[in-house]
């Protein structure tokens, strides 16, 4: 019987294409620097999480015998060396909140009118300057300004509400970057589509840039919360206080003229001024006021990954 040639193991149309796919030397070579990168990258990866992790665990640990719905609802008592820190917990809120409520909206205002209304000259370039400049302006410069803008030339005095605006303006600078570089990632042909259906700039702006920046402008909320929530000498120097009693479980014991009591003071004092505090209350003020901060993040994340995935583009 004949044999096609087409089926032949020997035929061009057959080895050909298995040719085509054999791995070179140039190819593997290229491969195994590939999976060597990935290596190291994945080494560095885990090199950045691992101690990070460590210390979460090891501040829990050492934190595990004092944290209890005790712990989080009484004040500081014994001289600091017992009781909880409800009046230190309820302070680092009250500031947190009121610099938000201050700093976030001006911020995004700023960011809009600089990406969307404000021509290029030479004033603008020098907004955008002061703006990147004022953001790397260490903590304790913003503390001075503060004292003396708001606790003596505006007579607020050392109160919940002159700490709040100088960590406003201390965290403004991050909002406003963070919000124009959420902003120019929206395509300019959403803008110019809306432009051509006869929408003005402001309609544009609110229906369309905002809606689909919003992930990237809460990028820099989250960041302006922690490190809201972390600084110590802003307030040390504008209202925060070493010890001060408050009704336990009442939410509004502070009033925005009243001095307070803050977390990362507390902890800074607790661990520097006051002599023979049990081991397991300093760990605890630090967990507690790490996992705020964490939780927050975790919850920004969240909202800024939903967020994301209803996008269309």
């Amino acid at each position: 019987m004949a044999t096609d040639i087409n089926s032949s193991p020997t035929s061009p149309e057959i080895v050909a294409p298995q040719l085509m796919f054999t791995a070179t030397d140039q190819s593997r070579k290229k491969q195994l620097m590939e999976n060597i990168a990935r290596g190291i990258f994945f080494v560095m990866t885990l090199l950045m999480i691992l101690p990070l992790v460590l210390i979460v665990v090891y501040l829990f640990v050492k934190a595990a015998p004092i944290l209890s719905l005790e712990f989080f609802f009484t004040n500081p008592a014994q001289g600091m060396r017992a009781g909880g820190i409800w009046a230190p917990l309820l302070g680092t809120i009250y500031i947190v909140i009121i610099s938000l409520l201050v700093s976030a909206p001006i911020g995004v205002l700023a960011a809009v009118y600089l990406n969307e209304y404000a021509r290029e000259s030479w004033f603008t370039r020098i907004i955008n300057l002061a703006v990147v400049n004022l953001a790397g302006v260490p903590s304790i410069v913003h503390a001075l300004f503060g004292v003396g803008a708001f606790v003596y030339f505006a007579r607020m005095g050392r109160s919940v509400l002159a700490a709040s605006l100088t960590l406003a303006i201390m965290t403004l600078p991050v909002i406003i970057a963070s919000t124009k570089e959420a902003l120019g990632a929206v395509p300019m042909a959403f803008r110019e589509a809306c432009w051509n259906t006869g929408a003005t700039r402001w309609q544009t702006i609110r229906g369309i840039v905002l809606p689909n920046s919003i992930s990237g402008i809460l990028t820099g909320v989250i960041l302006q919360v922690s490190r809201a929530a972390g600084e110590t000498a802003p307030i040390m120097f504008t209202g925060a206080v070493f010890y001060k009693a408050i009704s336990e479980g009442d939410v509004l014991a502070y009033g925005l003229l009243d001095r307070f009591m803050a977390l990362s003071m507390h902890l800074y004092q607790l661990s520097t001024q006051v002599p023979g505090v049990p081991e397991a209350l300093e760990y605890g003020t630090a967990v507690v006021l790490l996992g705020a901060v964490l939780m927050v993040n975790a919850l920004a994340i969240v909202l800024r990954v939903y967020l994301r995935s209803r996008k269309r583009w």
